[in-house]
């Protein structure tokens, strides 16, 4: 008989107990979580970070002491630190400037979830998933509340993407590498990858690392939104 799949073991970062307790909770009920530390601080996640070592961390963004970007904060600590533990950052609300600032570093395991998702364990699941194995997560919602909070004007940096390199672009802003891509398009990974090429040539991103203008496309994407090409 085949070994059980190992269960992710998770280190919670939440000042309210009750959605604290909540989460712990519903994380536990599902038999592929331990939450092996549930705490009210980015300090205390910190600590509980270098003491437990875990494979990913859920944090909301505004903790104490000053309920600013803690937990941006703390994500890039931890990040920098231990590459190999995700960070999985949950907000109220779907915020422009907290995107930017979460992952100008990079969005390799890290993830920027609405705080609902919690009540869709799926989805939060699916995103500790990808965040510990290094890969990155948008909520879908935050990416449309972003882009449809932009002003579209043809002098935009999108405005000569094409609609297919616009779709490619969408994406890649939800997380999606080129095979998820592929498979969501119902195309082949080598045209999407001529995409993202021709994408990153637009915009002026040739000379950088393959990291680096994936991180900027995205970023590029969020701060205009699509604009509707020729």
């Amino acid at each position: 008989m085949p070994d059980a799949p190992a269960r992710m073991r998770i280190v919670i970062a939440e000042d309210h107990y009750l959605v604290r307790e909540g989460t712990r909770r519903l994380l536990e009920d599902t038999g592929e979580v331990d939450v092996i530390a549930a705490v009210g601080t980015a300090k205390e996640l910190l600590d509980a970070v270098e003491r437990f070592r875990p494979d990913a961390v859920i944090a909301d963004i505004r903790m104490p002491p000053n309920h600013h970007t803690e937990g941006i904060t703390a994500a890039h600590t931890i990040r920098a630190a231990h590459p190999g533990i995700g960070v999985v950052v949950l907000s109220q609300h779907a915020n422009e400037q907290y995107a930017f600032d979460l992952f100008q570093q990079g969005t390799n395991g890290l993830a920027y979830l609405l705080k609902e998702r919690i009540g869709e364990l799926e989805e939060l699941l699916r995103a500790l998933r990808e965040v510990a194995a290094g890969r990155s997560v948008i909520d879908p919602r935050i990416v449309e509340v972003l882009v449809g909070s932009h002003i579209r004007t043809v002098d935009a940096p999108l405005a000569q993407l094409t609609r297919r390199e616009l779709d490619v672009l969408r994406q890649m802003a939800q997380g999606k590498n080129n095979r998820n891509i592929a498979e969501s398009l119902s195309l082949s990974e080598s045209t999407i990858e001529k995409h993202v090429n021709s994408t990153f040539a637009k915009l002026g991103l040739v000379e950088e690392s393959q990291l680096h203008r994936r991180v900027t496309a995205v970023l590029t994407y969020l701060r205009y939104g699509p604009t509707r090409a020729p």
